[in-house]
């Protein structure tokens, strides 16, 4: 049985893309890395949030943390440099931001089709780097088709509520967790680590998790007199 990694994050979280480049250079690293089944989960960071914001991002983050704009494009050539340094280009000035609902269904209907990291790179690539707004049914349909979804469903999926439990079934076990911020990676549901850890940190946690497996089989405290197959 494979070690299982979940990892809880929103596309509209710039330290979730580095969190997931952090992550892979850790797996990389990881002897058992050929053992490791990694579930992204559903995370939204403002679940109220309407289609599309009717302020820019700078102006958006500062209302939300009750900072000046120039703190907040501050913050936001901060996290642009921390983000090259993992090979990210992000472009704050670009953003649409808003709903990331649906989005995450396609993340749903990806994992149904063995391409839920495609379909997560995608997304993320698409918000932080491109500026595209992720509430927009025809960008969804071409993002989703570029990360290798069939059309008819993703159609389907996005007239409906196809996937809308399984969104909200992540985010009631991220509070059941208690898991407040993201991006946050749980090994087997038994430990975990906040934040976009240093690829080291994140590679401890793989390894901490792995030596925690049971032993296949069930743990012998004595043996005694017994018969077997070759007789007794």
């Amino acid at each position: 049985m494979p070690m299982h990694v979940e990892i809880w994050s929103d596309i509209a979280c710039p330290w979730c893309y580095v969190g997931k480049r952090r992550f892979e250079a850790a797996l990389a690293g990881f002897e058992h890395a050929d053992e490791v089944e990694v579930t992204w989960r559903s995370f939204e960071l403002d679940p109220g949030a309407p289609p599309a914001w009717e302020v820019d991002g700078a102006t958006h983050l500062a209302q939300k943390y009750g900072s000046s704009r120039e703190q907040a494009l501050s913050m936001m050539a901060q996290m642009t440099e921390t983000a090259a340094g993992e090979g990210l280009d992000f472009h704050f000035e670009r953003q649409r931001g808003g709903s990331t609902f649906d989005a995450h269904r396609l993340v749903h209907l990806a994992a149904a089709h063995g391409r839920q990291d495609a379909m997560k790179e995608r997304l993320l690539k698409a918000y932080l780097e491109e500026g595209e707004l992720m509430s927009d049914p025809a960008t969804l349909r071409r993002l989703a088709g570029e990360a290798g979804l069939p059309a008819d469903e993703v159609a389907d999926l996005l007239a409906g509520d196809r996937f809308a439990a399984e969104v909200r079934d992540d985010e009631r076990a991220a509070s059941q967790l208690g898991i407040s911020g993201v991006p946050f990676f749980v090994v087997d549901r038994a430990i975990g680590a906040s934040g976009a850890q240093p690829p080291e940190v994140l590679r401890g946690l793989l390894e901490q998790g792995w030596a925690r497996r049971a032993p296949a089989g069930i743990p012998v405290l004595a043996t005694g007199d017994a018969c077997g197959p070759e007789g007794c």
